[in-house]
């Protein structure tokens, strides 16, 4: 029987997001777009790519625009990604080795790279028109929404439980989740209500046991919780009082029974058709554009790390515990044509929405250009940004390796989410005398 919660006479309210794991289609097919991007990248930080994956049962299409100086093996950059993600058995009707591929990259167009290009690399044109966001809160120590930061949280463990395969062995790569959370009037989380899970399986187990929704849901309170609550102080009270409140509380784990069949074998998968949980998980605003694939001269991607990475510092800095920026383009036009600031009524300046932007309008330069220099953005350091959020995430050096037009592979140091940093917070504070 379905539960049914009623609000509480204080107005307390509920709210909700979602995430994907690695192995979802979408998600296979984000990866396989930002894969391409960096092996461009890495040989030619100057390329402009528009990379568009469509991937199906044995099936991966691949189609878009590219300038550059290098070919790539996109065949081998291709299995290599799914092979990683952990498509490698022929019973998932995907798998790396033997899927087919087929290949559409053509040149970019002249006509859109004439609006962009520019002598003065500075005064270089918007890639396209169109409005980005970047949203920052308080609620967690890296400033995102808490009830996606936990949904990414859940997915991802599980997706390194698989990967090991010491525990759960029955799982397969494709997985969502979704958290609902109880706030209270003042937008304080008060407890997790509802968790959903679905994860793709074996039918059996390895010593030859039904694989059931129950014995998913024994192993997730057991192995996948736990876990969970360990990777961060914030969880481990909301997830205890979760498993001990079940009046108030529902764990749901594959609702509709069964789920072998998935990942491009259930459901064909398309770049850019998660970009909630991308972002903020339906808090705060999203523009019209999605992300993987495209090159740092497409603002649809530049400019909405600019602008987390402008919220994010407003946040750190004190100006208010919620903020939403927008910062909008013409397609050519390096200036943008508009900023926007909005700090839900919880700023600790005297000052008005309005004028915290015009301040802050001063002290980020958001021409394109400037956007892709001070955040490092010809880096080949898109591909993680294509699992579990392209923010909220940790700013880190790694050494990622590349395939180059001979199928040799190189390794570069790479930093990742640049946009993640905490540079300009004493900045802030300066300028707002906080």
């Amino acid at each position: 029987m379905k539960k049914s919660f009623n609000q509480s006479v204080n107005k307390n309210y509920l709210f909700t997001s979602e995430s994907v794991s690695e192995g979802h289609p979408d998600k296979v097919a984000d990866q396989i777009s930002d894969a391409i991007l960096d092996n461009f990248l890495a040989l030619d930080p100057n390329a402009h790519v528009a990379c568009e994956t469509m991937v199906t049962t044995g099936q991966v299409v691949v189609a878009g625009e590219v300038t550059a100086k290098h070919y790539i093996d996109l065949p081998a950059i291709i299995r290599r990604t799914i092979n990683d993600i952990g498509y490698t058995k022929a019973a998932y009707k995907f798998e790396a080795e033997s899927c087919g591929i087929l290949q559409a990259l053509h040149e970019q167009s002249a006509d859109i790279n004439m609006g962009v290009s520019r002598k003065s690399k500075m005064q270089q044109g918007a890639g396209d028109q169109g409005m980005m966001f970047g949203y920052a809160s308080s609620e967690t120590d890296n400033f995102m929404p808490l009830t996606l930061d936990l949904a990414h949280t859940l997915v991802y463990t599980l997706a390194r439980i698989r990967k090991e395969g010491k525990e759960m062995t029955y799982l397969r790569p494709d997985a969502k989740s979704q958290v609902t959370m109880e706030y209270d009037s003042h937008n304080r989380p008060v407890r997790i209500r509802t968790i959903v899970l679905s994860t793709q399986h074996d039918e059996f187990t390895a010593d030859g046991r039904k694989v059931t929704p129950e014995l998913i849901k024994q192993d997730v309170i057991s192995t996948l919780l736990p876990r969970v609550a360990k990777r961060d102080v914030r969880y481990t009270a909301l997830l205890e009082t979760f498993l001990n409140d079940s009046k108030n509380t529902e764990l749901l784990v594959n609702p509709t029974g069964n789920f072998v069949i998935g990942g491009p074998y259930g459901d064909t998968g398309l770049t850019g058709r998660k970009i909630i949980v991308d972002t903020y998980g339906g808090r705060g605003a999203h523009g019209g554009g999605a992300f993987s694939g495209k090159d740092p001269s497409k603002v649809d991607r530049s400019a909405a790390y600019a602008a987390r990475y402008i919220a994010k510092n407003m946040v750190a800095a004190g100006v208010a515990d919620e903020v939403l920026v927008q910062v909008s383009y013409a397609i050519g036009v390096a200036q943008p044509v508009s900023l926007y600031v909005n700090t839900y009524g919880t700023a600790k300046v005297n000052l008005s929405d309005a004028e915290i932007a015009k301040r802050i309008g001063k002290m980020f330069d958001l021409r394109p250009a400037a956007i892709i220099r001070d955040l490092k953005l010809t880096q080949p350091m898109y591909e993680e940004t294509a699992r579990y959020g392209h923010m909220g995430r940790t700013n880190e050096v790694v050494t990622k390796s590349f395939i180059d037009s001979d199928g040799k592979t190189f390794t570069r140091q790479v930093e990742l989410f640049t946009w993640e940093k905490l540079d300009r917070v004493a900045d802030i504070r300066k300028a707002f005398k906080l």
